[in-house]
């Protein structure tokens, strides 16, 4: 049997390609939609993909599954389970779609996968259990366990409704993952643990850097895990919910759009956006009708010039999938600032990957601000200048873009708190004619913020800096 693992650093998302080397067959476990770089490990490890499975309606990106399936003629092995609202909807009636229940089997050459029902994260989840036959196996090596357990924490089920906006569905989607992971105490100890998501992925609060586990480490130390399987349902009900952090706008989209089925690339290729001249740019910047996204990582060089309009994306550290999906509609016509050619594939991928497909043009930032004429500078304190600030401006109002589970444990006094990956879905609640204070824990997440609503006609104040040097005196 052969095993890779296929990380997307950007998204912290781990796709799977498993092969049987005496047939030649692989499968590709949880795809993002750029399959190109499947097709390319299975072809120089002596493969060819011949099925694709999906753990369940992801939120956080779109799926391969389907370009797989159309493109390259995968067949696609799918939940049937969570009832009528959680089916794959792309895939009825396609010959090449085999649809799974609880303890179904199917075998990629003589590797066996059998389906686990795992709901909780969402109500259609599979994992699979992963036997090698053909090397003489005759128990499960691995679990692919997609977003029902991560190395260090488990898949959070509050999305449905803090995401999808399906209300009052968070306790009781919370009680079932409880019966769910207290149904895995019969696996073995010694269960590889193949997650589809790793540190910094929203799709949990806790989870590990590590990429892969063991069934007998995550009982011992997996508090989730262990809590589930040794305590109360009211209290793990009660932990799992707390402190989630809110979830990127666009996480909406995704269930959508994976659930009718995500538009096929064109040709089965990225976009190609061309190189902008100067002029185009300033045509463009002035017309309004483009989005421009700076992946410059230096978040004080951008507030010191940058283009006007334009939003703070760092391609670096997996910020760009993140800011675009918070602040742009999926119609964005967008333009990349970039400080080297090589960086646009990599920028093209993760925005396909969320499901921004105009990338129409790029151009170096160094050139873009050379112009005076569509450049701007942002008005910017220090966390320790922002008590002094607040004091000289007394109408000015304060944006906290930080989770709610840090606001309340502290917070500016009047400070009005939005998580920066909500603000333009409550962007209505955003206080309006006076000058605007906006703050995090650390500068970053406002770095994020602040252009935004620039762009949307706000006086803004930067403030960077981190939250333990704002005074006391403004805190409560």
């Amino acid at each position: 049997m052969f095993l890779r693992q296929i990380p997307d650093h950007a998204l912290a998302q781990y796709s799977y390609l498993i092969g049987c080397q005496r047939t030649g067959e692989a499968v590709i476990v949880d795809p993002e939609r750029d399959v190109d770089r499947y097709l390319i490990v299975a072809a120089e490890n002596g493969f060819r993909i011949t099925a694709v499975a999906e753990t369940h309606i992801h939120a956080d990106y779109l799926s391969g599954a389907r370009e797989l399936v159309e493109r390259h003629g995968a067949i696609a092995y799918l939940s049937a389970e969570g009832g009528p609202d959680w089916q794959f909807e792309w895939a009825k009636g396609n010959a090449k779609a085999r649809f799974l229940r609880d303890g179904d089997v199917f075998k990629v050459g003589n590797i066996e996968l059998k389906a686990m029902l795992s709901a909780g994260h969402t109500p259609e989840h599979l994992s699979y259990l992963v036997t090698d036959i053909g090397g003489g196996a005759t128990e499960p090596i691995a679990l692919l366990s997609g977003d029902f357990i991560f190395v260090g924490d488990v898949g959070r089920p509050d999305l449905l409704e803090s995401a999808a906006g399906q209300a009052g569905v968070m306790e009781p989607s919370a009680r079932q993952l409880y019966a769910s992971l207290r149904a895995t105490a019969g696996l073995p100890e010694h269960l590889q643990i193949l997650p589809a998501h790793g540190a910094g992925s929203a799709c949990g609060k806790a989870l590990g850097a590590v990429p892969t586990s063991v069934m007998g480490y995550e009982r011992r130390f997996n508090g989730a895990l262990r809590e589930a399987l040794a305590g109360h349902e009211d209290a793990f009900v009660n932990d799992i919910l707390a402190g989630q952090p809110e979830p990127p706008l666009y996480f909406a989209r995704m269930k959508r759009d994976n659930k009718i089925g995500p538009a096929l690339l064109p040709d089965g290729r990225l976009p190609q956006p061309r190189k902008m001249q100067v002029e185009e740019l300033v045509a463009l910047v002035s017309a309004r009708n483009h989005a421009f996204l700076d992946l410059r990582a230096d978040r004080v060089a951008f507030m010191s010039r940058h283009v006007r309009g334009s939003l703070f994306a760092p391609l670096a550290g997996g910020k760009l999938p993140v800011v675009a999906g918070s602040y742009l509609g999926e119609d964005a016509a967008i333009v990349l600032l970039v400080n080297d050619a090589s960086e646009v594939e990599e920028a093209v991928r993760q925005l396909i990957r969320i499901g921004l497909d105009r990338i129409e043009g790029w151009i170096f930032v160094g050139d873009a601000l050379a112009i005076d004429d569509i450049t701007e500078t942002q008005n910017k304190i220090t966390t320790a200048e922002f008590a002094e600030a607040l004091a000289m401006n007394p109408e000015a109002a304060v944006l906290d873009v930080r989770g709610a589970g840090e606001y309340a444990e502290s917070h500016v006094e009047g400070a009005k708190n939005i998580a920066y990956t909500r603000l333009a879905a409550r962007i209505i609640e955003v206080p309006t004619g006076k000058p605007l204070f906006v703050h995090c824990g650390s500068g970053l997440r406002a770095s994020f913020a602040v252009p935004f609503l620039a762009s949307k006609g706000y006086e803004v104040v930067y403030v960077n800096g981190s939250f333990a040097e704002i005074s006391q005196q403004i805190l409560l």
